[in-house]
């Protein structure tokens, strides 16, 4: 579904990304995996248009896509769960859902879409007239994900979607992202819970300083001497 190719990305004449290449196949879960400064957040964002690259190429379902507009991006079908949620603040939870479908057609019907948001995140149903910006953390999560599934997407982009979550809203987050997954939305995961998010994923690419340094099966990973050193400490 997805090919990146030897993607380099700078900020200003600062390399964050250099020579990154991965695949993503449809129906898989793959996720990216690095400290901070890695070069991860950027690589999504590059994929989302909102950031151009340097060089490389970004192949979605045979398509390039490195010069095209974050808009032309969503339309294709591609959706981003930013990192922080960035949720509209002094707008409902409905009107930030209306606002993930800004890109349908006019004459698409999106009310099956609220049902299934409302369906699979209930307390979004029940807090649709309130402000956005008086919600949990984990129910803005939630919040800023529905918005993105309103979008229709094939492939979902999420970043960092434990950050600053309890335990218990992260074991929640992660489930919801095994059930998507499971009801066809390939995903890219970007992820600090190293181990959270190999447990998941079908596939995995360790990143570090703009570079992929390890590439396995989440399992692989998980097992890995190195990994566990690095990020479940020892």
């Amino acid at each position: 579904m997805l090919e990146v190719n030897d993607l380099a990305v700078n900020y200003g004449v600062i390399q964050a990304v250099k020579g990154v290449s991965f695949k993503i196949n449809e129906g898989e879960i793959v996720t990216l995996i690095g400290a901070n400064g890695a070069g991860k957040s950027t690589i999504v964002k590059t994929i989302s248009g909102l950031l151009k690259p340097k060089s490389g190429q970004i192949i979605y379902q045979g398509q390039a896509m490195q010069k095209k507009t974050a808009p032309q991006i969503v339309s294709a079908g591609i959706s981003q769960v930013a990192e922080g949620r960035h949720i509209f603040a002094g707008m409902t939870v409905l009107e930030n859902l209306q606002m993930g479908a800004f890109l349908r057609s006019r004459h698409d019907d999106v009310s099956q879409s609220y049902n299934e948001i409302f369906e699979r995140f209930p307390i979004l149903k029940q807090r649709q007239h309130q402000d956005a910006a008086t919600l949990s953390g984990g129910e803005q999560q939630m919040l800023a994900m529905g918005r993105a599934l309103m979008a229709q997407p094939k492939l979902l982009l999420l970043d960092e979607p434990s950050m600053g979550l309890s335990p218990l809203f992260i074991q929640e987050i992660f489930t919801i992202i095994k059930e998507l997954n499971q009801r066809g939305t390939t995903i890219l995961l970007i992820e600090q819970n190293a181990k959270q998010a190999l447990s998941i994923a079908d596939r995995g690419y360790v990143l570090a300083t703009g570079q992929v340094q390890l590439t396995g099966t989440g399992t692989e990973l998980l097992a890995n001497p190195e990994v566990q050193q690095v990020y479940f400490g020892g």
